[in-house]
């Protein structure tokens, strides 16, 4: 069961922060591991998975699909898998949500996927789309825009698809349906998003194909075919990361390690950024796709962050908000929309927020202008809006003053519930 947090939560400075965090693994690289262990014939071993609550519903909801589960032991096939018994409830997890359509798509019979009412407000239709164009039949609220999402799968042909919006949960759960699709499934995006789908789906022996295109784009392509087993060790989560880096950049004195990020194509945007700010982040490598990253506190400038930048980072841009609230100058968040259907509106929730600690920002159509303050002493109080990085973002402005309440702090369980004892021990 995940760890229940308080729902409201209070920060402020306590010294610098030293030592190596231990972090969470990849969520994003966490859920799809599991679904491509559960269609894999045979037994996958999957070790540090994410803790958070979204995976473990992806968990649950593979074990309801008829995947077995022991400790980091995955026992599946497409020939253990049935109809659940009851609708599938993904929580919070827009992830785990829109990639389970794509499996689901391509199971012949029923699933129905719901979760809470944040994940009610998001939007599917860019999913269901071209779910429905691969032959599968799903239905929703407002005309499949919007879950619960009802998938009856199976008797699928592979399509030539370019998403309207990056999306790498888009991406992930065609590529999910492509392989039980009739043909070739191609995947066209004009701007490259986390690379975890196609990396993992040759991990576990699929026929995948990328192709870089002209403008810094790709082309994947994906083979019907079976899933063999493997064993995978989960890399360190470099959103997570995010947060503890700005924070060792904010609190002088600080020097912190990050173990085993993963800093591959896709995920890790914000180190550029912070750096072009002025941060200290040396990235120490351990292999092609991580590397520990060693921060410590820098005074900080602004700059603008936006065009094909923006997917690498989208996750990380509400502690990059904090974080530029304390450099010199005025920086600006664009071209990052996809922010406002998030959790939470996070152009929102992040400028409120904010506002509420003493730092001066602006709502954009498609983003935020924050202007810095380095002498900025935050306090106040907060509401994260039920959103996680919310909530961890604001924790770590506290870290330079305080006190500064989070209400909503309890929805930091769906990715890491460990946060604030993580902080707690580098101090």
């Amino acid at each position: 069961m995940t760890r229940q947090l308080p729902d409201q939560a209070v920060f402020s400075a306590a010294g610098p922060l030293r030592g190596t965090a231990h972090l969470p693994g990849d969520k994003s690289v966490s859920h799809r591991a599991l679904l491509y262990a559960g269609l894999a014939e045979g037994t996958s071993r999957v070790r540090g998975l994410s803790d958070g609550d979204d995976v473990a519903r992806t968990r649950s909801a593979l074990v309801a699909l008829g995947v077995e589960m022991d400790g980091d032991h995955v026992r599946g096939g497409r020939s253990r898998l049935a109809e659940a018994e009851r609708s599938i409830d993904l929580g919070n997890s827009g992830t785990g949500l829109r990639l389970l359509a794509g499996l689901a798509a391509g199971l012949p019979f029923l699933t129905i996927l719901e979760g809470d009412r944040s994940i009610h407000r998001r939007p599917m239709g860019r999913v269901v789309e071209p779910l429905r164009a691969m032959g599968a039949a799903v239905d929703g609220r407002d005309g499949g825009r919007l879950a619960p999402l009802v998938v009856r799968g199976g008797d699928l042909h592979g399509i030539d698809y370019a998403p309207p919006v990056p999306s790498a949960q888009v991406k992930g759960a065609i590529l999910l349906a492509g392989l039980a699709a009739d043909g070739v499934t191609t995947v066209r995006e004009p701007v490259v998003t986390r690379r975890h789908s196609e990396e993992l789906l040759a991990r576990f022996g699929a026929t995948v194909e990328t192709e870089a295109t002209t403008g810094g784009g790709q082309v994947v392509r994906v083979r019907p075919g079976a899933l063999a087993p493997t064993e995978l060790d989960v890399p360190a989560d470099p959103s997570q990361a995010a947060f503890l880096a700005v924070a060792a950049c904010l609190v002088p004195g600080s020097q912190v390690r990050l173990e085993r990020v993963y800093v591959g194509p896709g995920r890790a945007g914000f180190v550029e950024v912070l750096r072009r700010m002025g941060a200290a982040v040396e990235v120490v490598a351990r292999d092609a796709t991580t590397a520990d990253l060693v921060v410590g506190h820098a005074p900080l400038t602004a700059t603008t962050v936006g065009g094909a930048e923006v997917p690498d980072c989208i996750d990380e841009i509400p502690v990059l908000a904090v974080a530029a609230a304390f450099a010199e100058g005025t920086t600006r968040f664009v071209d990052a929309a996809e922010l406002r259907v998030k959790e939470s509106d996070r152009v929102a929730a992040v400028v409120a927020g904010l506002r509420a600690i003493g730092a001066r920002a602006e709502e954009l159509p498609d983003g935020l202008v924050v202007e810095g303050d380095p002498t900025l002493s935050p306090q106040g109080r907060v509401d994260a809006h039920g959103d996680h990085r919310v909530a961890m973002a604001f924790a770590v402005a506290a870290l330079r003053g305080g006190p500064v309440t989070v209400d909503g702090f309890a929805s930091v369980a769906t990715s890491w519930p460990g946060f604030a004892d993580t902080l707690a021990a580098l101090r």
